[in-house]
């Protein structure tokens, strides 16, 4: 069960994160890991912005302007923390609870570079 007094923008299961970015004008699903982690394997769809990049204040990409945002990563720590970061710009921003291994475990797609599938990195 979720803490109803928790702080920050919320969470959402690896299910409702893809109900919710899986439809046209819905949410963006951010991945906020490094490169490595991203070309292993990412959820199709997803937009890539490493939270590194968000730290040092690098802007939304254009497709995630004005639109919500589900922040993903490898475990949930990252984006925890980028979903933080966007809610403090104004974004409205929820995170994956337990990212892309939760994604995975999940039986999520996932897919790689040059249209293969991909695993978690």
């Amino acid at each position: 069960m979720r803490n109803p007094f928790r702080r920050g923008p919320g969470r959402l299961t690896p299910a409702e994160a893809r109900t919710r970015t899986g439809t046209p004008g819905g949410a963006v699903l951010l991945d906020v890991r490094e490169v490595s982690e991203w070309n292993a394997g990412h959820a199709p769809g997803a937009v890539h912005l490493p939270l590194t990049r968000l730290l040092a204040g690098a802007a939304l990409p254009g497709a995630v302007e004005g639109r919500p945002v589900v922040a993903v990563c490898r475990s949930g720590h990252r984006s925890r923390q980028a979903a933080k970061l966007l809610a403090g710009r104004g974004v409205d921003a929820l995170d994956v609870e337990g990212g892309m291994i939760a994604w995975e475990r999940a039986g999520l797609p996932i897919t790689g570079g040059r249209g293969r599938s991909g695993s978690t990195a």
